[in-house]
């Protein structure tokens, strides 16, 4: 009787490898335009989540893998090598900067960002702020409750095909589906990122694990008073001089504000404090004119 051959770890890896370099490219591609705080780089990386993670790998993380966690049903370590570097960055780059997944990662957040882009602003509608602040609070209602059901049921195709859109990458789905992702995505076209800012059951856990963000966003004494950056937040994530960790998805409109010399406030009230020490020579003359009068 022949004993078969003991598996390797190149026999494990080989079948993986070109997911898991390709994976770690874009995940190092993301950081570098998120560093660079580079609005092309940005919107080369969302165009890159939608076709590769979306269309190409329909890789996102899901709240099946939320339930995974609550019955520690992880999939096998060595034959699943993507799924677990994908999620670690996750969770990681969660903890060290907030929400980056969402604002630069997720597929489908990445297309609503696409079509904000592309969609004329006369045709966006502003939610008021107050309304904002406690539709925000839905998706956090929606997370409790899919796994409540989810624990009570073990039914894992119903919370993932009806409460949230990741299917439409598969492209495989019920009439009644695609209707919903219709009426959705023609929702979005009005309010902009409908889905992740106040339906998103994963962005409702992810904004929970934010609130341990390490890497927080600068904030200048003058964001006390100041309103630039709140008008210009696209998720409602700033409050006055807070930022709002659990709902900041690091788009970096915010943070280019801050180094942009001419609309920040704060370098503003720098460069109008240091000329009075640049213009002092010239303020001079006068008075040395003055006491060199007696002797002409």
């Amino acid at each position: 009787m022949q004993v078969a051959a003991a598996e390797t770890w190149r026999d494990i890896l080989a079948p993986q490898a070109l997911d898991l370099f390709l994976l770690a490219l874009f995940l190092a591609f993301a950081l570098v335009s998120f560093f660079r705080k580079s609005v092309r780089l940005k919107y080369v990386a969302l165009a890159f989540a939608v076709g590769y993670l979306g269309f190409v790998k329909s890789s996102l993380v899901s709240i099946s893998d939320v339930f995974r966690l609550t019955d520690l049903s992880l999939p096998p370590f060595k034959y699943s090598l993507a799924w677990y570097l994908f999620t670690g960055f996750v969770v990681v780059s969660t903890v060290l900067w907030g929400r980056l997944y969402c604002g630069r990662i997720c597929a489908y957040g990445a297309l609503t960002q696409l079509m904000d882009a592309v969609i004329p602003a006369k045709l966006r509608v502003d939610i008021p702020p107050s309304i904002e602040r406690r539709a925000a609070w839905i998706k956090y209602g929606l997370l409790g409750g899919v796994i409540l059901y989810y624990l009570v049921t073990h039914d894992l195709a119903s919370p993932v095909q009806y409460a949230e859109p990741f299917w439409m990458f598969t492209r495989f789905g019920t009439t009644s589906m695609w209707i919903g992702l219709a009426v959705l995505l023609t929702a979005t076209i009005f309010v902009r990122n409908l889905y992740c800012r106040f339906l998103c059951p994963v962005g409702a856990a992810l904004g929970i694990i934010s609130n341990l963000t390490v890497f927080r966003i600068k904030r200048w004494s003058e964001c006390n008073s100041c309103k630039i950056c709140e008008k210009t937040c696209e998720w409602g994530a700033i409050r006055g001089p807070k930022i709002v960790k659990t709902e900041c998805v690091r788009c970096d409109d915010c943070e280019r504000l801050y180094m942009d010399q001419q609309k920040c406030p704060h370098w503003l009230i720098q460069i109008k404090r240091a000329r009075p020490s640049v213009a002092r020579p010239a303020t001079a003359g006068p008075s040395i004119a003055a006491s060199s009068a007696p002797h002409s």
